[in-house]
């Protein structure tokens, strides 16, 4: 991807328009305990408490609100373990449409009531790429619907963008911003807001050590898959990288930087007992990330983007 490829600012601000009616502008919080223990100013981008609990929808409204009316009375479809399947159900339930999501048959049960509530239509498979890529194929065809990404689509990445313009206007001093990394959706759309609106804030993604393929893929320049049967807590970036967020990335993230498991649980519980808010693990990668590499962010001032709070009640780490 060259630069003149991307899309524009006027482009990201048309989305933030577009789907202004539909979601939520989320709060800004810091914590002063916080950020003595952290020897930062630290900003929490609260996507936990966007509708679904989730940032997801952003992108999902920005793709279908474009669609043809034609294809909206097919319906839409994608596969997902959660957020996304949510997040499309969502916007198919208020626009009056239909939703088929794919989701693997080990999804966090609070994800698949979510998106059942949502009235999103599930056909379980395999928990395997493959599987969810083949059963959404055959659905497509059955249903005529409009396949809806995760992440691996630029109406998405520029939906994605405005959690990153909603903090570039509240926080234009901003010095580095830290968002969790899974598909790559927020993380190109979050990059592309500082392109035009703060280019000197660094933009880190933040991801889980036992599913670095980000990270892997940004240190070789080659896209890089995860091996079948990795395992995190944080099972929203369990996902692969997709290969268009990774050429926007490439231009424009700073880098991709690891946390451990243990870490993740510590960030994740420090949130709930400090910030009183509920994210899941995905959620907090980045304060994980920022503990793990905290001499990267010392004395600046930190976006930390709270991806998700769609917690899986059986798995919360320090409540076992």
């Amino acid at each position: 991807m060259q630069p003149t490829e991307l899309p524009g600012n006027a482009q990201l601000h048309q989305a933030q328009q577009r789907i202004k009616p539909y979601v939520f502008r989320t709060p800004l919080l810091r914590n002063d305990w916080l950020n003595e223990w952290a020897g930062a100013d630290l900003w929490f981008k609260c996507e936990n408490l966007q509708r679904v609990g989730a940032f997801k929808p952003r992108g999902a409204f920005n793709a279908v609100l474009q669609l043809s009316d034609e294809e909206k009375q097919h319906g839409v479809g994608t596969h997902s373990s959660g957020n996304h399947a949510q997040a499309l159900s969502l916007v198919a339930k208020t626009l009056g449409i239909k939703a088929h999501i794919v989701m693997p048959e080990n999804s966090p049960t609070s994800k698949i009531a979510g998106v059942r509530e949502l009235g999103g239509e599930i056909t379980f498979c395999e928990p395997t790429v493959e599987a969810r890529e083949k059963t959404l194929r055959e659905l497509l065809v059955q249903t005529g619907a409009t396949y809806i990404p995760p992440y691996d689509h630029m109406d998405i990445i520029t939906g994605q963008s405005t959690a990153g313009l909603e903090i570039f206007e509240e926080l234009p001093d901003v010095d580095s911003i830290l968002v969790p990394l899974g598909g790559g959706g927020l993380l190109s759309g979050t990059a592309l807001a500082a392109k035009y609106n703060k280019p000197n804030c660094k933009v880190y993604g933040a991801e889980p050590l036992n599913v670095n393929d980000g990270a892997r893929s940004m240190k070789s320049g080659e896209l890089c898959i995860n091996p079948p049967g990795s395992v995190t807590m944080a099972d929203g970036l369990r996902t692969n990288l997709g290969r268009l967020p990774f050429e926007v990335m490439k231009l424009l993230v700073h880098d991709v930087l690891t946390a451990r498991e243990e870490t993740i649980a510590m960030a994740m519980e420090l949130i709930w007992q400090r910030l009183k808010l509920v994210v899941e693990p995905s959620g907090a990668l980045a304060l994980a990330v920022f503990h793990e590499h905290r001499d990267l962010f010392k004395g600046q001032r930190v976006a930390l983007i709270l991806s998700g709070g769609n917690v899986d009640w059986d798995a919360v780490p320090f409540l076992k």
